[in-house]
């Protein structure tokens, strides 16, 4: 068994039938409960061969420990028209049984091994075979700056129409206030106080978006620049 032993390791035990005869098999172990064997009994035609797994469970590994786990593959002539494979087992005669014996290896892989395995999955380096190609990324480079700037320009072009048209739009709300201002004037009913909250409330609106359009405009001229 190849480690490591984290998860389920399986091995596959090939039995075959060299005989003439249907041949009934048994496979035993001295740790039942440390593995997992499927099947673990059955029988084979003669000339015919059967793979068995042999499934090791998860444990903590100690290489200093040597195994003593084992197993034994049991084996007997089928009798004729067998229909109890259990009754075959019990009332088999001790020289009517053949064994072989096995013992379990447990191996853990090479540093040297994980390395090879690691370096097999990484994909191989793409390396330059001419000068000529050394240019390329550049070039692609080259025109996505480009691309870019493009970008800056238009939108520039468009911060300087939104400016112009702010600029309109502040001269047109300094014109109404110079013509509240002088309404307000020539009404002898108004209040002085309404008068004042009137002509702020009419010259900081164009203030604000004056400062809005110098935000905008200073952060995108700082981005073409840099």
């Amino acid at each position: 068994f190849s480690g490591p032993f984290t998860d389920v390791v399986t091995t596959n035990l090939k039995l075959r039938n060299p005989s003439d005869r249907k041949v009934c098999f048994k496979v035993k172990t001295t740790a039942p409960r440390r593995y997992c064997v499927r099947p673990n009994s059955g029988i084979i035609d003669p000339g015919s061969s059967v793979i068995v797994s042999v499934m090791l469970q998860p444990f903590d590994y100690d290489p200093n420990e040597k195994s003593k786990h084992k197993f034994m593959v049991q084996t007997t002539y089928a009798p004729p028209n067998i229909t109890d494979m259990e009754a075959v087992w019990k009332e088999a005669k001790p020289d009517e049984l053949m064994d072989s014996k096995l013992r379990c290896v447990f191996e853990m892989p090479n540093e040297n091994d994980k390395l090879n395995d690691i370096d097999a999955s990484k994909p191989a380096p793409v390396l330059n075979t001419s000068k000529q190609d050394g240019p390329m990324p550049k070039s692609h480079s080259v025109s996505l700056n480009d691309t870019e700037t493009r970008k800056l320009m238009e939108e520039c072009k468009r911060l300087q129409a939104e400016i112009m048209k702010l600029t309109d739009e502040n001269r047109h709300l300094r014109d109404e206030g110079l013509r509240l201002r002088k309404v307000a004037h020539s009404d002898k009913s108004g209040s002085p106080t309404a008068l004042a909250i009137r002509d702020n409330g009419s010259n900081s609106l164009p203030s604000l978006l004056v400062v809005i359009a110098a935000i905008f405009i200073g952060f995108f001229l700082g981005k073409f620049i840099l």
